[in-house]
């Protein structure tokens, strides 16, 4: 036979002085708490808020350098990105400033094929020149696969730059008239006096080359006057512009006179040049 369980009950004289107890405890702890409250207060105030404060700077300096960082990040972008474009305008002008360069260059090409139209040209453009600062003997990309030959005459700027020595299939060689090794028989172009031009690169680093055996007529050879090609030259055909009378001077003998001639070509700076096809040889025996 199943027992029966007995309930658990508190007599009323334990649960009253369980009640007391707890209502004690409470009145302690209130009491307790208004004790402690002013110095926990007053140590909060004296040690947690500057600390929090400190946190507070700190974190506000930081914020301003993450921010003075990411402008300076920003700033390098730009600057790099700009730097590309000046880059990109540097070339692009250069690029322009050459275009230029050359196409003033095959203007005075242009100009020169028409002031000697009675001549059959070809352009050539200069690939290789000795040491020095003058084209006193350079290479060009033509040669006899064109129709280059020996002693063609080759123009440039506003006139003479010399002539072909040397022949290759695809290549040729060219002394100009200012080389120490070059003479030219030569005309003055208002007196036709003539006279020996000879190439001296000496004085070519004050920008002219000399002349002699100017031989004096009766009338008076003056500075700036134009020497060109003379008609009696072996090599050369006539009346191509050499250059200018720049000064001139008697000679002991009183019958000739010598002098300075400021070339009609650059010499410092050569990239195209036309190789008159016509040799004079060939212009003599039409004559």
């Amino acid at each position: 036979m199943r027992r029966k369980r007995q309930k658990f009950t508190i007599p009323s004289k334990y649960l009253l002085l369980i009640m007391t107890v707890i209502c004690i405890l409470f009145m302690a702890i209130t009491f307790f708490t208004d004790f402690f409250a002013a110095p926990l207060s007053n140590f909060a105030g004296a040690v947690i808020i500057p600390f929090q404060s400190g946190v507070s700077r700190v974190g506000s300096w930081m914020s301003d350098r993450s921010e003075e960082l990411k402008s300076l990040k920003d700033v390098l972008a730009e600057n790099e990105r700009l730097q590309k474009q000046v880059d990109a305008l540097t070339i692009e002008n250069n690029s322009l400033q050459q275009d230029k360069y050359e196409l003033n260059n095959l203007r005075q090409l242009y100009k020169l094929d028409q002031e000697y139209a009675d001549y059959k040209k070809i352009g050539a453009r200069v690939v290789a020149k000795e040491s020095g600062n003058w084209f006193h003997t350079f290479i060009i990309d033509k040669g006899s696969d064109d129709g280059i030959e020996v002693d063609m005459n080759v123009m440039a700027g506003s006139g003479l730059v010399g002539r072909v020595t040397e022949v290759g299939n695809e290549w040729s060689k060219v002394v100009s008239v200012i080389n120490d090794n070059s003479n030219v028989s030569a005309t003055v172009l208002s007196t036709e006096d003539s006279c020996m031009v000879q190439g001296n690169l000496e004085t070519m680093n004050q920008g002219v080359i000399t002349f002699s055996k100017l031989i004096n007529g009766d009338v008076q050879v003056k500075e700036g006057d134009k020497v060109v090609t003379s008609h009696i030259s072996t090599k050369y055909l006539p009346g191509i512009l050499i250059g200018y009378i720049s000064t001139i001077s008697a000679d002991a003998n009183n019958l000739t006179s010598s002098g300075y001639l400021t070339p009609a070509v650059d010499f410092a700076h050569l990239e195209e040049v036309l190789v008159i096809l016509d040799q004079k040889k060939d212009y003599s025996q039409e004559e």
